[in-house]
């Protein structure tokens, strides 16, 4: 559905985007994620047509995004962070001009708006001015202008920025409903909900790609070996004994022990998965297992480890910001 290859960016001396490529499959919801100035939102703004590349290529929905910049325009719907929207009109007006600049019929307009309405939760305020609304509420109309023409692919920018947490929930269970039926890139730094949303990441750097593959894939990648935490009930040195003797395990430490019950990181070797002998171990010597899991690396500890590097050096700039219009 997206295809992005050896995309660049450059501005005079400085490169925005360098060599981009990636591919998003239909129904996919994918996680863009970056530190500010790494090249997001002009790859983003590339995708969606507000920006030419200095070169590469891009395909949105079979179109090619530089040579028919309209029919690519007419299958996205775009999410900027600061969502373009005419204060001097009222929620139901704008959102009936968005229909009609997007071309969805006549017939199905009002179907269309009452639904991205009910989607956004902009029930109780949708004949009020744009102007007087919240930016919680500013945000969620630039979602159902996104959302209107019921496109092939959406592209959202911080789609949560400044809604209070419990609308923040209610906007990742919508795009996660709304994946399957269109494909949807999201950037954003609240990490929780690319971890909740998201199949797979993709993650930028100084302009480049550092990181693709899912969560459990580059935890996997960057840690290369399976840690497990276990919880056992008994004497501290005589379970680390215990735990030692089993076969594939490459290091044992005790991380504490609290009301007769220690706790113990335990290393093993890759591509060994080794729980049942270490429950087996843990028993056949006397102890109590009291718990055994997987210690999974967060997205925030694979985001800081592929993008920390060097973070003292400048990003390069992101670009000019897109005027105040709406994607058609």
């Amino acid at each position: 559905m997206i295809e992005v290859e050896k995309l660049t960016k450059r501005y005079g001396p400085h490169t925005a985007v360098s060599d981009v490529s990636f591919h998003v499959q239909k129904g996919e919801i994918l996680g863009f994620l970056g530190p500010n100035g790494a090249g997001k939102t002009t790859t983003m703004r590339i995708l969606t047509g507000y920006l030419s590349a200095t070169s590469g290529s891009a395909r949105v929905a079979g179109y090619d995004v530089f040579e028919s910049p309209l029919e690519v325009k007419k299958r996205i719907g775009y999410l900027p962070e600061t969502p373009p929207l005419y204060p001097d009109m009222r929620v139901s007006d704008f959102l009936s001009f968005v229909a009609k600049i997007k071309g969805v019929p006549s017939g199905q307009r009002k179907a269309r708006i009452d639904e991205s309405v009910q989607k956004a939760w902009l029930g109780d305020v949708r004949h009020r001015f744009i102007g007087r609304l919240s930016k919680g509420y500013r945000q969620r109309v630039g979602l159902a202008q996104a959302i209107i023409s019921n496109p092939d692919v959406l592209i959202l920018d911080e789609p949560t920025a400044g809604l209070d947490p419990k609308q923040q929930a209610e906007t990742r269970d919508l795009i996660k409903g709304l994946g399957g039926g269109h494909t949807i890139v999201l950037s954003t730094h609240i990490l929780s909900e690319v971890s909740a949303t998201c199949g797979r990441v993709l993650i930028i750097n100084k302009s480049q790609v550092v990181a693709e593959d899912t969560p459990d894939n580059l935890m996997q990648r960057l840690r290369g070996s399976e840690e497990l935490g276990v919880e056992v009930r008994g004497d501290a040195q005589g379970a680390e004994l215990a735990l030692r003797t089993v076969n594939g395990i490459a290091a044992v430490r005790l991380k504490k022990t609290a009301d007769g019950i220690s706790t113990f990181e335990v290393e093993a070797q890759s591509g060994h998965d080794i729980r049942a002998d270490i429950a087996r171990a843990v028993v056949q010597k006397g102890f109590d297992l009291v718990g055994l899991q997987r210690q999974r690396m967060s997205l925030e500890e694979i985001f800081l480890q592929l993008t920390t590097a060097d973070a003292d050096e400048p990003a390069a700039p992101a670009g000019p910001a897109p005027t105040a219009e709406v994607t058609a």
